[in-house]
């Protein structure tokens, strides 16, 4: 399982990209920057299993099995997280309860 660490550092990748290209092609719009960020975690994370951030970080999305998390728990993963509070309540896994909602995992890879 992927700790708080690698977790937080990815979100922050993630979330600096965005308003990287937030701030150059829509006037850092803050409503433009989550749009981006939640565009690269659904595309990412449901066809990869990983957004840019996880992949520098060394992590990966999956279901508990093993499985990738699929386009459907990326999308509501993803929705979940932009809401913020359900990703910063977690159970001694280190499972946000956008992974729980969706049954997904972050581990190392």
């Amino acid at each position: 399982m992927a700790r708080a660490g690698r977790r937080i550092l990815a979100i922050t990748i993630d979330w600096t990209i965005a308003l990287l290209i937030s701030n150059v092609f829509l006037a850092g719009n803050s409503m433009a920057t989550l749009a981006i960020f939640a565009a690269e975690q659904i595309l990412l994370i449901g066809t990869l299993g990983y957004s840019i951030g996880h992949r520098a970080m060394g992590i990966h999305v999956v279901k508990p099995d093993g499985s990738a998390a699929g386009p459907l728990a990326a999308l509501v993963r993803t929705v979940l997280l932009c809401l913020v509070i359900p990703a910063v309540i977690f159970d001694p896994d280190q499972r946000g309860l956008h992974d729980k909602a969706m049954n997904t995992v972050l581990v190392r890879r």
